[in-house]
């Protein structure tokens, strides 16, 4: 793996002197077009970013809808977005670790905004009912699956698109303000949906460990097999295992996600007798015609999904 990603990045490095027109171009600007270009990791950012941004800045992301940022290998047409952007939006905590040398193949100049910095970090085998997968490193990185911590994912944003296009900074914080009020009410939603569920039925499993802050927040429980990371492989033991929680802690329903192979999961419930309750949205959203194009659209979604499923 370590071989291929490192021979990625020589292609990238020798198709860079072929994109410097491209990067000339996209800092000039065109006939007085004072849009700002943006560039977000993934897709969740990138709603984010266009959320606050609106008509003043194009964004674009490198991992796209149902596209894995875990799994993710840029291409040469990833170098040109990097290296005509003036911000660059990433989770950080470890995420996007293909990201860092990315930018130093662009040899832009953006500035980089880590949209995760000041959130309260949960360790990767952080809670009572997480994977059995302890090495992925010290940070979750999924802290977007707490509203609370997206609205200080939106703050951020806010502040980096004021730094790099100070006169749009009125539109920022006007778009920034009315985003909020919504993540507001979603948090709400939320909790009020969480309540109606029973307490000893609030737990289920999942693909893989990207809902401890979800958990943390909302008080629903979640088992997973794989760990904070799609290109962790469960082993016979840790599905051995997952079935015997199951049976033990009687939990109700085990989930799909979006990006992963549903194998793993029906094979889980046939040798437990769980019902699958349906596809959670973790690490992406949807396309547009899917069941979650935007952020709020997804965590409605999968509290509608948690709550059909744990209801009596």
């Amino acid at each position: 793996m370590a071989q291929s990603c490192r021979l990625v990045f020589l292609v990238i490095s020798i198709v860079l002197a072929a994109l410097a027109p491209v990067r000339a171009q996209s800092h000039d600007g065109a006939g007085g077009d004072h849009r700002i270009e943006v560039v977000a990791s993934f897709s969740i950012l990138g709603d984010f970013a266009q959320e606050v941004a609106g008509a003043r800045a194009d964004v674009t992301t490198l991992v796209g809808p149902n596209g894995d940022v875990h799994m993710f290998t840029p291409t040469p047409a990833d170098v040109r977005k990097v290296a005509g952007a003036k911000l660059v939006i990433v989770n950080g905590l470890g995420l996007e670790g293909w990201l860092p040398r990315l930018v130093q193949a662009s040899g832009g100049h953006a500035a980089v905004v880590v949209a995760s910095r000041g959130v309260a970090l949960r360790g990767a085998d952080a809670g009572e009912m997480h994977s059995t997968q302890h090495d992925e490193g010290p940070a979750d990185p999924h802290a977007w699956q707490s509203v609370a911590n997206a609205r200080i994912y939106v703050a951020n944003i806010r502040d980096g698109l004021i730094a790099a296009d100070p006169a749009g900074e009125p539109v920022y914080r006007t778009n920034a303000a009315a985003y909020l009020s919504k993540l507001d009410a979603l948090d709400r939603e939320v909790r009020e949906a969480v309540a109606r569920i029973p307490p000893e039925r609030r737990k289920v499993i999942s693909t893989h460990n990207a809902f401890g802050y979800f958990e943390a927040a909302y008080g629903i429980a979640f088992i997973a097999p794989q760990g904070v990371s799609t290109d962790s492989e469960p082993s016979a033991h840790d599905i051995a295992m997952t079935v015997t929680q199951i049976r033990n802690a009687k939990i109700p329903a085990i989930f799909l996600e979006n990006l992963s192979d549903e194998r793993l999961i029906r094979r889980i419930a046939a040798e437990s007798g769980a019902r699958v309750g349906g596809t959670l949205y973790s690490d992406s959203l949807s396309d547009e015609k899917g069941d979650a194009p935007t952020y709020i659209a997804m965590v409605r979604h999968n509290i509608k999904a948690l709550t059909s499923a744990l209801a009596d």
